[in-house]
């Protein structure tokens, strides 16, 4: 077998590398999985079949007719575009250590492609009232809504990702004194503990007896599942959420956007802390994000925010009484005589 052809080596690089040496999220990998398939796809429609593919055939200006065709072929945007670009130069950066031979065609992707500007993503989120109608949807006379109403409360108590929530087990909760649910991040799996309100530990310990899994044999369950049994997925909660919000506007038409996702939600708990004075880097820790940078998106897309820090910031001077212009004749005018 050639190790050093690249069928060999992207299989290594998302199987091996990615997970075993680098720890990369399964997000992640999966996102330079669909990288990968598009890849091969632009390459198939240049009559190169997968099989067939290796490194000779790629080049600099195949790279860059590749991110072309992304954006006028598949209608992708500047930022998706830098999303594969990112995934191809993680794999070339991989490669220019096992395939010294192929050390200039990296050099070449890594060094001479560059990430197109993008316009700064806007952050939709929900507003308090926005959220109290979503979570006052569900029917509690019905057991699928109940366990609906605990899932949409812990998504926008913790400001959790969707990923994150999905992966819970009855064990990651406490209900002492101060009730608190730890998560395994998605990024990186850095684990975190995020308190809970009174009323959400509460709905939950109602979750965890109604689907029997306040037992120590199912600790290890999967905290919130589907009618099969198996844990939530992602495309499953964002189902959940659309039912609500449709129910929501045909009970009060237009109240919440149909484009609301459930990472909006976790927008919608940073905007709450932000808008309740909490300092940013308690908002950082509470959503998981390794970054300040990060967390200060949140900060630029909050105009209220700005406005109160500047009006807290100090106190203008009294000002005097400023003339009225109308009561100067002979200035009006002057000014009339300008326009002639």
């Amino acid at each position: 077998m050639n190790t050093n052809n690249f069928a060999y080596q992207l299989n290594r690089f998302l199987t091996t590398y990615a997970v075993g040496q680098r720890n990369l999220s399964k997000n992640t990998v999966l996102a330079y999985r669909d990288t990968f398939s598009k890849f091969l796809q632009f390459f198939e429609e240049q009559g190169i079949v997968s099989e067939k593919l290796d490194f000779p055939y790629i080049t600099r200006e195949k790279v860059e007719e590749f991110l072309t065709w992304l954006e006028e072929s598949q209608g992708c945007g500047a930022s998706t575009r830098n999303l594969r670009l990112a995934g191809l130069k993680s794999f070339f950066n991989y490669v220019k250590i096992v395939c010294p031979e192929q050390l200039l065609l990296c050099g070449q992707v890594l060094n001479d492609i560059h990430t197109k500007k993008s316009p700064k993503p806007f952050i939709r989120y929900l507003n308090k009232d926005g959220i109290a109608l979503l979570l006052a949807q569900p029917n509690l006379k019905k057991a699928d809504e109940r366990r609906d109403l605990a899932l949409l409360s812990l998504l926008y108590d913790t400001g959790a990702r969707v990923s994150e929530i999905c992966n819970l087990t009855p064990q990651c909760l406490r209900f002492e004194a101060k009730p608190t649910v730890s998560f395994i991040g998605s990024k990186g799996n850095k684990s975190r503990v995020v308190p809970i309100i009174a009323k959400n530990a509460k709905i939950m310990r109602q979750h965890l007896r109604e689907r029997k899994l306040d037992v120590i044999d199912r600790l290890n369950d999967p905290l919130f599942t589907n009618r099969s049994g198996d844990a939530l997925s992602r495309a499953g909660v964002a189902y959940i959420l659309a039912k609500y919000i449709q129910r929501a506007n045909a009970a009060t038409p237009n109240a919440i956007s149909s484009l609301i996702t459930p990472h909006c939600i976790r927008h919608s708990k940073a905007m709450h802390l932000l808008e309740s004075g909490s300092n940013l880097i308690y908002i950082r820790d509470f959503l998981g994000h390794e970054e300040i940078e990060t967390t200060q998106i949140y900060a630029r897309a909050n105009p209220g925010v700005k406005r109160d820090a500047l009006e807290n910031a100090y106190d203008l001077p009294d000002a005097p009484d400023l003339p009225d212009w109308n009561d100067d004749p002979s200035l009006i005018g002057f000014l009339k005589g300008l326009g002639k």
